[in-house]
């Protein structure tokens, strides 16, 4: 670093960050950004994983998203210009975007296992937040973003065998819990995370029991 601090660092990056996904309705604005720091601290704290590049790369994870910056998820310029604004050096610039590279989830069918445990802890802390609770509100609200049914009957799951495929997706939002959050809990690369998914998981499953049985009248007295 250039005469800034590591907190320094850290307090600019998350400002940036901050006002960039303030508008946001989607399910990843600033405090779904906040939760997936907090969780990739405590992750790497229990992995032994490098905390500086854990907590840039868990905070600047979604800023080129396909999602919403039409991202290719190679070319990170918005990810970029706010590591290089704060002063980060070189290597490490190119050390967090090859972790932010690794962490989305990219269909059914394809490999995305990361290559470092900095890059393990950071993929294992976005999808930890995409179950849960949390995850079902966050699924509910990126749907309706994208103009998408809550659930379609005649319409079957799509376990997308490409990225392309699983980009150009427009299924119903229930279907995506079996398309990607029911997939979750078993492809964590943490023993801490794995821990923290087993009632996120369990609390999806049931509300999904819940949301068929009334949607099929079987919960009728």
């Amino acid at each position: 670093m250039e005469s800034i601090s590591l907190d320094e660092v850290i307090k600019s990056v998350a400002s940036q960050v901050k006002a960039f996904h303030k508008d946001d309705t989607t399910g990843h604005d600033w405090w779904h950004v906040w939760r997936v720091w907090n969780l990739a601290r405590h992750i790497a704290q229990r992995e032994s994983a490098d905390m500086l590049q854990v907590e840039l790369a868990a905070l600047l994870h979604d800023m080129d998203d396909h999602k919403m910056a039409h991202s290719d998820g190679e070319n990170l310029p918005n990810a970029r210009k706010v590591l290089l604004d704060s002063n980060v050096e070189h290597s490490l610039v190119d050390s967090v975007l090859a972790i932010i590279k690794q962490v989305s989830f990219k269909g059914a069918g394809v490999d995305t296992t990361p290559t470092s445990l900095e890059a393990c802890v950071v993929q294992d802390a976005d999808r930890l937040d995409a179950i849960g609770a949390i995850g079902i509100a966050r699924a509910f609200a990126y749907g309706g973003s994208k103009q998408r049914e809550l659930y379609n009957p005649n319409e079957e799951p799509n376990m997308h065998g490409t990225f392309a495929e699983y980009k150009n997706s427009k299924g119903n939002t229930l279907n995506h819990f079996y398309e990607k959050l029911f997939l979750l809990k078993d492809r964590l690369n943490t023993p801490a995370a794995r821990e923290l998914a087993i009632s996120r998981h369990s609390y999806m499953q049931e509300f999904v029991e819940q949301f068929l049985g009334e949607w099929n009248l079987e919960d009728k007295p």
